[in-house]
Parts: C-alpha cells; structure tokens; sequence
C-alpha cells in the first residue's frame, strides 16, 4: 500500500477555484485503477488558511505511476500548479504502524 501526500499552497484569490477543480475530479481520481482513497485536508493553523494536502492511497506504486502518466493527472494537475503561490511538495509513503479508537476513551 502506498500513501501519497501533495501539499500545495495557493493565492488566496484561487483557493475556491481549486476546491471546485478537486470536486469536479476526485470520484475519477478515485475509480482510476489502483486507487483505494483518495481526500482533500486543509491547513487550519493560523495564516496557513491557503495551504492544501492531497492524500490518497494506491494498492502499488506501479498504480500510482500509472495515474501520473494517465491524461486525468495531466490535465488535473496542470490546471491546479497555474493555481499555486509555491511550488508543491509530494512524498510516497507507506504505513509502518497504526492506531485507532472508537472514540469512546
């Protein structure tokens, strides 16, 4: 299993755009081979307000290659990074250990 996380960090005046452009394209995203989840999280620390991450889940890195070379990164992500007041940043992880709670402690 392979966690990619984007960051991304946009002018002010372009962060509603962006949320329309990720709504208009996630379930695609999501149905594209491989892909096991994917979701928009945004910044909430003070200032950070224009600040974005990207995180989804692929079965494989071939997976996931296949996504970045398919037509639906392409035009996605070119239409996102003319969005950007910085360059983005990405990282390929995968789950060494985890947690969870009902949420009743």
């Amino acid at each position: 299993m392979i966690i990619r996380l984007v960051k991304m960090t946009f002018h002010e005046r372009n962060t509603a755009e962006f949320e329309r452009l990720f709504e208009s394209v996630r379930d695609r995203i999501a149905a594209f081979p491989g892909c096991r989840h994917v979701e928009l999280l945004k910044d909430l620390q003070a200032g950070s307000e224009r600040v974005y991450l990207t995180r989804s889940i692929w079965y494989s890195v071939s997976d996931l290659d296949a996504y970045r070379r398919s037509e639906l990164f392409k035009q996605t992500w070119s239409a996102t990074k003319d969005l950007f007041s910085a360059k983005a940043e990405a990282w390929s992880t995968t789950l060494i250990a985890e947690a969870t709670t009902d949420g009743s402690n």
